[in-house]
């Protein structure tokens, strides 16, 4: 196509595209189209059922709300539920069982998933049943598990007690009816159903290590404790970092195994944020209170995740 503008004597030519390179990009156009609808309504529904909620729980956190008088009934307060609740005995309680639950389980999950993986991952006999049953745990109902383990614990009439009392320990603990043993009680049950889970990422890394790494070791005269940690700890340093933000998220998140076991007690003993933070707003009906505490509770988990990362650096071999 060309044109000869006025008073000019050259000729102008405009590009145009060849056709088979319109009909590439109506086509690139219609594709991209088309993956937008096919996302839409997962971009819908994250936006209603989630984004959303988030937003509207950070505005109720500055307000004094009790559901039941609808809307009428909010009142703004701005951060006083925030500086409430340091002086608040059972949010503290709730904190501290929070931390001392994530500072044992992360670590001891960690450790024996790993060494039941390095274990499964060589020539053991039924290896493959074994797997099994160290993952079936995590994938069952985590409320009958609870009422197993419940069972289990029962101080008097319990399989674990009458146990400890066959080989010699007369007074055994009252695991869940004790405020000393309750929270650790829950520990080795959420530390047992959540082995599995680990040892499969971790037999997955371990199965992803070059044999020629070892070998190569072997001919430099390294024994097999030398290989662990010069070869198989570093090169499974990504599995450990995806592990320990999983577990620890996973660790701030318990609930269920309280709500089930113990309702928090005794006392406070096994109270957990997220708990607490739900008898306030659905016991207590205080739900400005009780989203205040799911965003601190929001904060450290967020807090902690971004020192890993930026501590990452440091010890993850890519």
């Amino acid at each position: 196509m060309s044109f000869r503008a006025m008073g000019e004597s050259a000729t102008i030519k405009l590009y145009q595209p060849e056709r088979g390179a319109i009909h590439i990009r109506t086509q690139k156009q219609s594709d991209t189209l088309a993956g937008w609808l096919f996302i839409l309504p997962g971009i819908a529904g994250f936006g209603v059922l989630t984004i959303i909620p988030i937003i509207l729980s950070l505005i109720i956190s500055f307000t004094d709300w009790n559901f039941l008088d609808g809307l009428k009934g909010l009142r703004f307060i701005g951060l006083d539920n925030f500086i409430e609740m340091w002086s608040d005995k059972w949010f503290v309680d709730s904190l501290t069982n929070n931390l001392v639950f994530a500072a044992v389980t992360v670590p001891a999950t960690i450790i024996l998933s790993l060494l039941a993986a390095i274990g499964l991952n060589k020539g053991v006999y039924m290896k493959s049943p074994i797997r099994l049953m160290i993952f079936m745990p995590y994938v069952s109902n985590i409320v009958a598990i609870s009422i197993v383990w419940g069972t289990l614990y029962n101080p008097t009439m319990g399989p674990i007690n009458s146990f400890l009392r066959s080989v010699g320990i007369d007074n055994p603990p009252g695991w869940l009816a004790s405020s000393t043993w309750a929270l650790p009680a829950i520990m080795i049950m959420t530390i047992w159903a959540n082995v599995g889970y680990n040892m499969i990422i971790y037999l997955a890394g371990l199965q992803g290590i070059s044999k020629d790494l070892y070998e190569a070791a072997k001919i430099d005269g390294a024994g097999p404790m030398r290989s662990f940690f010069k070869i198989t700890l570093p090169m499974l340093s990504p599995t450990t970092f995806f592990v320990m933000i999983t577990s620890i998220i996973h660790s701030f998140q318990v609930f269920i195994a309280v709500f089930v076991m113990t309702k928090g007690g005794p006392g406070s003993s096994t109270t957990v944020l997220t708990y607490y933070s739900y008898r306030t707003g659905f016991d207590f009906y205080k739900m400005g209170y009780s989203s205040a505490m799911a965003w601190i509770l929001f904060l450290i988990i967020f807090l902690i995740t971004f020192l890993q990362w930026q501590g990452q650096k440091r010890w993850v071999h890519y």
